[in-house]
């Protein structure tokens, strides 16, 4: 091997080094955090999850990073546990057909029904609350109809020998 070449390789190294790493205050290189780079990429519906059904406020339940584990779990998918928004994410990220949403969206639905069950039995024994639990059976209702509407309104994406042919 030639110095030349030799000199080529350091050069194209430290061009690279420069481009795609940052360097902190002692001048060592680190590689840039590109985690959320992959995480924009994810269906439109996916926004209206996370302001919907992800807040308490808006769908009446919880549902914690278990819960959404144990619905990834239950359509045969694996996500890590992160933060809920992120997961949601991740599980929609390759969305393409209506059938794998409906089933996730099935899972959801269970989930929130044993939520209204819960609700429910709450009213039961504290007959006084029930003011306050029937508000979040009200919410929990109206987020399933909502989960409906987006299966119904998706449109699935068919696979294509060329993937730039959208």
């Amino acid at each position: 091997m030639k110095k030349e070449d030799l000199q080529d390789l350091r050069d194209e190294i430290n061009r690279f080094m420069q481009d795609r790493c940052v360097s902190d205050e002692e001048g060592r290189y680190k590689e840039e955090n590109n985690e959320d780079e992959f995480e924009d990429f994810a269906p439109i519906f996916v926004d209206v999850l996370n302001e919907k059904l992800l807040a308490p406020a808006h769908s009446g339940v919880y549902l914690s990073r278990l819960d959404l584990k144990r619905v990834a779990e239950a359509i045969d998918e694996s996500i890590p546990i992160k933060e809920r928004s992120k997961m949601i994410k991740t599980l929609f990220r390759h969305t393409n057909s209506k059938e794998f949403l409906k089933n996730a969206f099935d899972e959801f639905k269970k989930h929130i029904i044993a939520r209204i069950y819960i609700y429910e039995d709450l009213m039961s024994a504290f007959p006084s609350s029930s003011y306050a639990f029937s508000s979040h059976i009200e919410k929990a209702k109206k987020i399933q109809k909502v989960l409906d509407t987006i299966v119904e309104e998706f449109e699935e994406i068919e696979p294509t020998d060329d993937p730039m042919l959208i």
